[in-house]
């Protein structure tokens, strides 16, 4: 009995003897997305091997009574600490939001996913080329981001005149038509208005490029059956003053001079972006016909920002491009033109933008989106043998809701957006005049099921005032296995309605260019898969992706060219492609390393004498190598190799082999880039002449290989 008593007494009396302890459980999560941050670190002065979060956020500690001072941190973000007084009331729960440090995570924070949440949370696979990327392209080349793009697995950068230069980006296999560009999540490109809009988007003043592959229709509305490509802007960042003077020469007559201004306080913001770029027509094979066309535009784009308070941002600006493009004869392009001598082909292009976004912050971080763009595309074309004058009016609107929840990120909006085409006096083409107008409403869940588990799920409808209804239903799946290895499946439907503005369409052939009355709109459906691995190896970051993809178009739109005539119509059998991507990415210390692997097959059902896909390359490989000696300087070298290509004709091309090489060199306000493009001098035209007689008013093969040759360039970007 004694004993007994003995026991209970030293029962009751050791709490009062040893200190206190309480399990604290962290919750870490972004400020703005929620969403829990894997890997944070803490760290308490006097205590060791502390544990780091896990996938969900979680981290859990189990402190003696007392006041602790504790410290959080992890990559991108700025620090955080604390003093906690142990015991806790309650269920000792505790979050923890860490800010972003915007200088070190605006390459992984995506927005065409339109909850902003950082890459590797998101179930939708994007591809994002961040900010050194594109600022290394400024100096590459200034005039526009299509060889960037082009640079990218499963993005084949083709360029479809040999007149205008005129180039179209096609993913996963399918012609260019079938993306959807977007600006700053807007489109402003399309129809009559989509001619040279990716050699428009000079890299000055972008913030980074996010790519999506497969049908994304229930994103952004129609057009987006190969995929999306969203261009996104530089914004002003508080306290940061950005002066940026750019001057590019090369080889092939290029001049480019441009110009970026950023600057912002607490209440107001601007950037300012202004460029002009003159390129002389050019006869690389020396036939007698340019190679390169004669092109002088000018940019021009504000926008000023107004913030009111912490929860509004208002941002209003203009964007405004002229340009004249010319090809031809060269001796009518020396205006020295005779009986023999009379071919040629101009553009004249002037674009007007207004763009207007207000973001508002509910709460802690639910937030109102409302944006809207009207546009004005005015076109003149000119031809020996015809010509034509007609301007696209387009505009869009869009308010959308993102709520957050503990385990669920819904967003809701509804849009509008239109197109409408009008011919001017004098005009001697077929074209009809349209007006269109699309009404969507959208919804999309991110429903967070377990910290290894989130399903994006989605579903839109749109209502075209032509081509009737259309309910597009998505699905997105993220697992992440272990710190080393993420999966994600997704699929969707997407649509793009029937046009005659093609990119492959030559401007003479505007006079008779024809759409079948009964022509429907084209339907499709995808899917997509990959496995990605990522680990740290000593110093070195191993990265390596493996990914699938399956599209099929239902009642593809197909041109049909007797003499004198391009008629469009809707075939019954669809469009097939599917096949694979590889990449593997390798960091060391200064050292990276990038090979790409891309297999597509690609065919039409409806054509059984030659079912291959025009121009869709089977094997593409691409390489690039960099290594930065120093913070000064740094060398690139890229290779890629485009395997056969099927032509109108049933034959295939020559597989080829493109090479360039890059250095830069950055010395206090200064940063100098040389570099050559096409090392090899591998040129189409060397296989053969890409030009058919008449010579008056001649005819061309099909491109299927750069035409423009070796070219080197200089520029010198001045920053203070």
């Amino acid at each position: 009995m004694i004993r007994v008593s003995i026991l209970i007494w030293f029962m009751m009396i050791c709490p009062l003897v040893l200190p206190a302890q309480q399990k604290i459980v962290f919750q870490i999560a972004d400020s703005v997305t929620q969403e829990g941050i894997t890997s944070a670190a803490v760290s308490i002065k006097g205590m060791e091997r502390l544990p780091v979060s896990d996938t969900a956020g979680r981290l859990i500690l189990i402190l003696p009574a007392g006041k602790w001072y504790i410290s959080f941190s992890s990559a991108g973000y700025r620090p955080y600490s604390m003093y906690l007084q142990v015991p806790v009331a309650g269920d000792a729960i505790i979050p923890v939001y860490l800010l972003k440090d915007e200088k070190e995570m605006e390459e992984v924070i995506i927005s065409s996913g339109r909850t902003d949440s950082r890459i590797e949370n998101t179930p939708t696979r994007v591809e994002v080329l961040g900010a050194e990327e594109v600022e290394e392209e400024s100096g590459v080349k200034p005039a526009h981001v299509a060889s960037l793009l082009g640079d990218v697995a499963g993005i084949q950068a083709q360029q479809t005149s040999a007149i205008t230069g005129n180039t179209a980006l096609r993913i996963q296999g399918l012609p260019g038509d079938y993306t959807q560009i977007l600006r700053n999540g807007i489109p402003i490109f399309g129809g009559y208005s989509g001619s040279f809009s990716i050699l428009q988007m000079p890299p000055l003043d972008l913030k980074q490029i996010e790519i999506i592959k497969g049908a994304s229709s229930t994103l952004y509305g129609g057009g987006a059956i190969a995929g999306l490509i969203n261009i996104i802007a530089k914004k002003p960042v508080a306290g940061k003053r950005e002066r940026s003077l750019l001057i590019n020469q090369s080889t092939l007559a290029e001049s480019n001079l441009n110009l970026y201004l950023s600057e912002r306080d607490k209440k107001m913001g601007y950037t300012f972006f202004s460029g002009v770029t003159f390129q002389k027509q050019v006869d690389v094979n020396f036939d007698g016909f340019s190679d390169v066309a004669a092109t002088e535009n000018i940019f021009f784009h504000p926008v000023f920002y107004f913030y009111p308070d912490e929860k509004n941002t208002f941002s209003a600006g203009v964007n405004s491009i002229f340009e004249e493009r010319k090809g031809g004869d060269m001796q009518v392009l020396r205006n020295r033109p005779t009986a023999l001598h009379q071919f040629y082909i101009e553009n004249q292009s002037l674009r007007n933008t207004l763009e207007f976004t207000w973001d508002r912050k509910i709460k802690t971080a639910d937030k109102l989106s409302v944006k809207a763009s009207i546009s004005n595309y005015k076109r003149d074309i000119a031809t020996n043998t015809f010509g034509m004058k007609a301007k696209q009016l387009s505009y869009f609107s869009e308010a959308s809701y993102l709520l957050r929840l503990k385990k669920h990120d819904v967003v809701a909006g509804v849009n509008f957006n239109g197109d409408r085409f009008h011919k001017r006096i004098p005009d001697s083409s077929s074209v009809e005049e349209f007006r269109f107008l699309t009404a969507g409403v959208f919804i999309q869940d991110n429903w967070r099921i377990h910290p290894k588990f989130t399903a994006e799920t989605g579903l839109r409808t749109d209502l075209h005032n032509e081509f009737g209804t259309f309910v597009l239903p998505r699905i997105a799946l993220l697992y992440k296995i272990n710190s080393h290895f993420t999966a994600r499946l997704g699929g969707g439907m997407g649509y793009r309605v029937p046009t005659v503005f093609n990119s492959e369409v030559d401007e003479r052939s505007y006079r008779n260019l024809r759409l079948d009355a009964d022509a429907a709109a084209e339907r499709s459906l995808g899917a997509n898969c990959d496995l990605n691995f990522k680990s740290q190896i000593g110093e070195a970051e191993l990265t390596i992706n493996q990914s699938f993809f399956y599209t099929r178009i239902n009642h593809p739109l197909v041109a049909f060219r007797p003499p004198g005539l391009t008629y469009y119509y809707t075939e019954k059998k669809p469009v097939v492609t599917k096949g694979f991507e590889t990449w593997i990415q390798l960091a060391f210390e200064g050292l990276e390393a990038y090979l790409g692997c891309t297999i597509t097959d690609a065919r039409k059902k409806y054509d059984t004498a030659q079912p291959w896909l025009e121009l869709s390359a089977r094997n593409k490989f691409a390489s690039v190598v960099s290594y930065e000696f120093s913070k000064r300087f740094r060398a690139c070298v890229e290779a890629s190799y485009t395997g056969r290509q099927y032509l109108e004709t049933g034959k295939q091309s020559p597989s080829y082999l493109f090479a360039a090489a890059m250095v830069r060199y950055d010395i206090r306000h200064f940063s100098f880039v040389l570099n050559c493009e096409n090392l090899l001098d591998y040129r189409q035209s060397k296989k053969g002449p890409i030009i058919n007689p008449p010579y008056t008013n001649p005819s061309f093969d099909q491109l299927w290989a750069p035409i423009d040759g070796r070219v080197v360039n200089l520029s010198v970007k001045i920053s203070w």
